[in-house]
């Protein structure tokens, strides 16, 4: 792991090498807050952690450049936490296990944490060199990004103190995203009370798993297999033919990762075990050539006996779920028209928990007009109500409009051309970005965002591709460098 700090440039993967050391995972950064404090009173600048949990660094201008525009260089502390089946990794307390693969950087069972820990490591960079030319420099490493954006949200006003703000938290090095998504949190909940289980039925646990999962925005528009939407096939069949009854369902475990595993334990007459069984295997090469070009890992169905639980859901509360998530939208909706190849509106059915009396399903829904927002939202509000859910919306944020005139992406595309010989591609995304928020209080910035090269975040082939960090810290510095005086 450690041969990690010696690649280039080592000022960025040394910092990125510590802050996998450090454990993150979102609603869980106690450990990471201090551990980037006492950074900046080693590099011996000025930090603090303000009331919404961020941290801000400031960085003085180097002699002569006190007139320059004021650079912010932004990114989150928290990373996605999945791991593997087999993982035995504790987010909360282990050290993520990177360890170069070719030419990419990848963790062993778990997610990476390169989204967004090398935009924070750059950050880091620029604050421990003393060879770099800056005008005024904020840094603002935000908390909980992932699950809700709460320190962007509760960012407080007058707090920075820049003119432009560089989000270091896009995954195509080369590209620079002007717009993105905005999003809202949708969630559905029910209570019940379970009945009896017949003691006579038997008890088999229902797996679907071996999917991709992946970013719910980035990935979205590649039509990977969602697994609570092809459980619930299987299950719907399952109680049509074979008398199943639902017992408990859980599938997904973040809001903004398309849901890779889904199990539930589903009662029965004891003579239609096998048929179910059956069933599962005949649903596992269904799945597998629906998704064949897609779906490369191999998608899994399995039937285990377990022991037959007290308690299950009753019939029509069974069905009217059932119904409901067979119903509920999942994928895209719309692409951009003035974007084409760009998803404009979409849903991910991200997590279903069905058990003990309980019910709850939580979307994240995504789109960059406000009148799609609320359309997919009202979309799932009736799909739901009409189970009898109660259904409550969170979390909100409005998409970021581009401005094709920032003079600071017209810095950035000039400075790429400079030093690669090529043109820099402008891209507006569908991955909510913090942007937005943060422009929402401060509406006077000049705002884009850059990053080296990342696949699969949010899922454990998530990976850095080694070659796009030196060429993204030279596009850094030198940009820092060459930032337009105030007027």
């Amino acid at each position: 792991m450690n041969e990690i700090q010696n690649l280039q440039p080592e000022c960025i993967w040394r910092n990125f090498y510590k802050l996998t050391q450090v454990p993150r995972p979102s609603g869980h950064l106690e450990k990471v807050q201090q551990f980037l404090l006492d950074f900046a009173q080693q590099a011996g600048v000025q930090a603090f952690k303000d009331p919404a949990g961020n941290i801000v660094m400031r960085k003085p201008a180097t002699p002569g450049m006190e007139n320059r525009k004021g650079i912010i260089l932004q990114a989150h502390m928290d990373m996605v936490p999945q791991k593997t089946p087999e993982s035995q990794h504790n987010f909360e307390t282990d050290p993520i296990e990177p360890w170069i693969d070719g030419e990419w950087v990848k963790a062993r069972g778990t997610t990476l944490g390169a989204d967004n820990g090398l935009g924070v490591a750059a950050i880091m960079a620029v604050m421990q060199a003393n060879d770099l030319q800056h005008g005024p420099i904020d840094a603002l490493i935000t908390r909980d990004e992932e699950t809700g954006m709460y320190g962007a949200n509760e960012l407080p006003e007058g707090e920075l103190q820049g003119d432009i703000l560089l989000n270091l938290d896009s995954e195509h090095w080369g590209k620079f995203v002007i717009g993105s998504a905005g999003g809202i949190d949708v969630t559905a909940t029910l209570d019940y009370k379970e009945v009896e289980t017949d003691q006579d039925d038997a008890a088999v646990r229902v797996t679907v798993k071996g999917l991709r999962g992946g970013h719910s925005g980035l990935e979205i528009h590649e039509g990977r297999a969602n697994a609570n939407k092809l459980m619930v096939r299987l299950v719907r069949e399952a109680v049509e033919e074979l008398d199943a009854r639902l017992a408990c369902w859980h599938g997904g475990n973040m809001r903004n990762a398309i849901p890779f595993k889904a199990e539930v334990v589903l009662t029965l007459p004891r003579e239609n075990v096998e048929a179910l069984k059956e069933l599962c295997a005949d649903w596992q090469d269904d799945f597998r050539d629906e998704y064949k070009l897609i779906e490369t890992l191999g998608i899994e169905v399995t039937a285990d006996d377990v022991e037959t639980p007290k308690a299950e859901v009753p019939v029509e509360i069974q069905d009217n779920l059932i119904d409901a998530i067979y119903a509920c939208h999942d994928g895209v909706i719309r692409m951009i028209p003035s974007y084409p190849d760009v998803v404009e509106t979409s849903s991910n059915l991200a997590i279903i928990d069905i058990a003990d009396g309980k019910a709850a399903l939580k979307i994240l829904a995504r789109s960059s007009r406000e009148d799609m927002k609320d359309y997919v939202v009202k979309t799932l509000e009736s799909c739901f109500s009409m189970a009898g859910m109660k259904v409550e919306t969170a979390g909100s944020y409005g998409g970021w409009d581009p401005n094709p005139d920032s003079e600071i992406l017209h810095l950035l595309l000039k400075e790429y051309k400079e030093l690669f010989g090529e043109d820099g591609i402008i891209q507006v995304d569908h991955a909510g970005l913090e942007c937005s928020v943060i422009l929402g209080k401060y509406p006077h910035l000049d705002v884009v965002s850059l990053g080296p090269t990342m696949k699969s975040p949010h899922t454990t082939t998530e990976r850095a591709l080694i070659k796009t960090v030196e060429p993204f810290w030279q596009l850094l510095r030198k940009t820092l460098a060459d930032v337009p005086v105030k007027e």
